[in-house]
């Protein structure tokens, strides 16, 4: 997704991106400079194994931060985004429209399950120092 996108729903997407990097910043003191963004479809049955999103030879992801665009998500479609926190228990959380996701890409090992009956969209996101 281009910085300079002309897309209205993209612009708005961008800004509110940025509004939260500024709120971290200022009160987290996080030191976030930029960030990358991407539409993820994701075809019926696709998953993603249990992995960080970090770069062994580049440390410049910080967090991570999905955003759900699948409209009447049901169960039985499964799909769910699967967090593993430290010394806490399994996070499952299913991909409903206008749901947003944000946790730390070098700490927070996750999973994408695959989806049972249709694709899966979203925007993934990646905040940087």
């Amino acid at each position: 997704m281009e910085e300079q996108s002309k897309n209205k729903y993209e612009t708005l997407y961008l800004n509110k991106i940025w509004w939260f990097i500024n709120h971290l910043n200022k009160t987290c003191f996080t030191s976030i400079k930029t960030f990358e963004s991407h539409y993820a479809n994701y075809e019926q049955g696709s998953f993603y194994k249990r992995h960080l999103d970090q770069f062994k030879n580049e440390k410049g992801r910080k967090y991570s931060i999905v955003l759900y665009l699948n409209q009447n998500w049901k169960d039985e479609d499964d799909g769910k985004l699967s967090l593993y926190p430290l010394n806490r228990a399994q996070k499952n959380i299913s991909p409903l429209e206008g749901r947003m996701v944000f946790f730390r890409s070098d700490k927070m090992e996750h999973e994408v399950h695959p989806s049972l009956t249709r694709e899966r969209r979203s925007i993934a996101g990646w905040l940087k120092n």
